[in-house]
């Protein structure tokens, strides 16, 4: 193997088994209702028996807020949200208001502030305004409590009455605390960037009476597995399978009247969102591992055969899932010519999310058009200028390494031709190299005249994407040769749970001092099964036969096993009849899922069945969902920007 867990920090990991379906049945359409008549209640009984003092600590206090006079804002930073904070640097916020909600008396170089409850900002008064709680880390690297004041692009927010919130986490990995300068390792991964957010909504609603909003509407938001957090914070609210980690960190429980404190959240807004790690291996070689024969997937090797299994497992889960269209039919995959399954209602249902995605383009777009390939690791939503400054310099340094690796290339290549997309040249498209605004890489970009040549360039091998001109509607053959053309398999089988450890998501799932460890029950069952198989293939190391199943037997810190520290990375564990914890979370009202539908970074199916899932969930009033052809791995949005665009859902969500 070419990484040891060594190599990482390791941590001592949780134990045995990723995720697998509940032995009982999908429930009833009564008992669906039931469990999901929660969603935005955060308000219960007193409980009997607590101490009403215990979390006076955590009171805000009113005559600290501090004032940027040039924007009307108020703010305080570096607010504990817990009792036993493991590491402060993360588990703390900061609070951004807008200056008209307060009334203010100057005490030196603090404020004392009242909520002004006659103020109006955009659309919203005190007692309206929404709480907005960024998730600002694609990747899950730890998320710091800024440490400083900066505006830059919350005037956005703020401007629009709403009060944002910036709370640190932790993030995928162990870590120490380099604002206590502590040699103490401090646990991490899953599922404690969840848990952190948790507190912190807690912390706010302990504080209401202070805040000038509505604490029952807080809406989350983010991108990649920062988007994964969103949704489960939407579809896991109240949960009580966290319940140990929140009270190992002392989260708010209750408030000073003895009343449970919810961690409920309102809304939940997501992009290109990377989650569901039960399957994440198998529904990514299903949606496009299958396909490929490039890199390990080439014929010969062992995982070449893996992801073919995989694929089949994908099938096998899909069917014993309670996934329904819109007539509430169950969606089901059959299995096709070969061996494969992409055949049945669940891959019509996909296809038919492309085919509407491909139309919308055409009706979005003006011609010419250029495509330029995008990815992004992490958002840039503000609050932390801190952060901004760190991501900016190393921006520029990668700017700079890629301008110097483009100027040798073009030395080496001299005057060669432009190609277009087909390969050839012609007048179907032309290629430019365009540097995009972040000025983090460059690209080769494709200009296409006109939206004939568009389609005639993507059928340039063979036909098979139909543009109907006098409709003005798109359709795909199959997910086949939508998958070869423009959604390849980029990643190595398995995708996530690498066979040498060696992924974020194998982090996530470590603990202590071992860093990184295996987490995917299906594909530790299917290198158990078929090691001896394996082992006459290219690329086997005799290692890997136990090397899932060792590492599915660990625990972490609080007793709990690798397949329930799965499940709390699952938002379809909470959604989903066929999961144990159906029902057990209170889920939000109102979604947002965007996605990139030429997205490499993981399977189309993750956002699909987070959408399919919450459309038959009783409770959920609104699911808005916004595939979008033409872009990746990035903050996809038909038009508009994705700030703008969230704001303006926000709004609507609360009318």
């Amino acid at each position: 193997m070419s990484w040891t867990r060594r190599e990482f920090l390791e941590l001592a990991s949780a134990g045995a088994a990723s995720m697998g379906l509940a032995a009982c049945s999908a429930p009833t359409r009564q008992q669906a209702d039931n469990n999901s008549d929660q969603s935005t209640d955060t308000t219960t009984q007193p409980a009997d028996n607590v101490d009403l003092g215990e979390f006076k600590s955590l009171a805000l206090d009113t005559s600290a807020w501090k004032y940027d006079a040039d924007n009307d804002v108020y703010y305080q930073l570096g607010l504990t949200y817990c009792l036993k904070p493991a590491t402060t640097a993360y588990e703390s916020l900061a609070i951004f208001v807008p200056g008209k909600f307060f009334t203010a008396e100057k005490k030196g170089d603090t404020y004392s502030c009242t909520v002004n409850e006659k103020a109006v900002v955009g659309g919203f008064t005190p007692s309206t305004a929404p709480v907005l709680l960024p998730i600002n880390s694609g990747t899950l690297s730890p998320q710091a409590s800024p440490t400083k004041y900066g505006y830059d692009g919350l005037g956005t927010f703020l401007d629009a009455g709403c009060i944002y919130v910036y709370a640190g986490f932790r993030g995928r990995s162990a870590g120490y605390d380099s604002s206590t300068g502590s040699t103490d390792l401090y646990p991490g991964g899953a599922p404690w960037p969840v848990v952190d957010l948790k507190a912190a909504i807690r912390y706010l609603r302990y504080n209401k009476d202070a805040l000038p909003c509505d604490t029952s509407r807080v809406f989350s938001f983010g991108f990649s597995a920062g988007g994964g957090v969103s949704a489960l914070l939407g579809s896991a609210g109240d949960a009580e399978i966290y319940k140990p980690y929140l009270d190992s960190i002392g989260a708010i429980t209750h408030d000073a009247e003895g009343n449970a404190v919810s961690d409920a959240v309102f809304g939940s807004a997501s992009w290109c969102p990377v989650t569901s790690f039960d399957m994440a291996d198998a529904s990514y070689e299903w949606m496009m591992g299958q396909f490929s024969t490039a890199g390990n997937r080439a014929d010969g090797t062992w995982t070449a055969a893996l992801s073919q299994g995989l694929a089949a497992d994908y099938a096998s889960y899909i069917n014993a899932m309670d996934l329904r269209d819109s007539d509430d039919s169950q969606l089901t995959l059959d299995e096709s010519e070969g061996g494969v399954y992409t055949l049945g209602s669940y891959a019509s249902q996909l296809i038919s999310i492309l085919n509407d995605s491909a139309t919308n383009f055409v009706s979005d777009t003006t011609f010419p058009y250029t495509y330029t390939p995008q990815h992004m690791d992490d958002p840039s939503f503000p609050g932390d200028p801190n952060l901004a400054t760190a991501r900016a310099t190393e921006a520029a340094v990668a700017a700079a390494k890629q301008e110097a690796q483009s100027s040798a290339a073009a030395d080496a290549q001299g005057d060669a031709a432009s190609t277009d997309a087909t390969g050839s040249t012609g007048d179907t498209a032309t290629t430019t190299t365009t540097t995009l605004p972040t000025g983090t890489t460059q690209v080769q970009s494709t200009i296409y005249d006109t939206v004939q040549n568009y389609f005639a360039a993507l059928n340039s091998d063979y036909w098979w994407i139909n543009y109907n001109v006098s409709r003005q509607t798109v359709s795909i053959s199959s997910l086949r040769d939508f998958s070869t053309h423009l959604r390849p398999a980029e990643l190595s089988v398995p995708a996530f749970d690498a066979a040498d450890r060696s992924t974020k998501t194998n982090q996530l799932f470590g603990i202590g001092e071992e860093s990184t460890l295996h987490f995917d029950e299906t594909v530790g069952e299917r290198v158990a099964a078929n090691a001896d198989a394996y082992a006459s293939l290219e690329g086997w190391d005799e290692s890997y036969a136990t090397a899932w199943q060792d590492d599915l037997e660990k625990a972490d810190s609080l007793d709990s096993d690798i397949s329930t520290r799965v499940s709390m990375f699952n938002p379809l564990y909470f959604l989903s009849g066929t999961y144990g914890g159906y029902g057990t979370g209170s889920v939000a009202p109102h979604w947002r899922v965007n996605e990139g539908v030429f997205d490499t970074s993981t399977s189309l199916a993750t956002s699909a069945n987070l959408v399919l899932a919450l459309r038959h969930f009783s409770g959920v009033e609104d699911v808005t969902y916004v595939p979008v052809w033409g872009q990746g791995h990035v903050m996809a949005e038909r038009s508009g920007t994705a700030s703008d665009n969230l704001l303006s859902w926000i709004t609507s969500c609360c009318e």
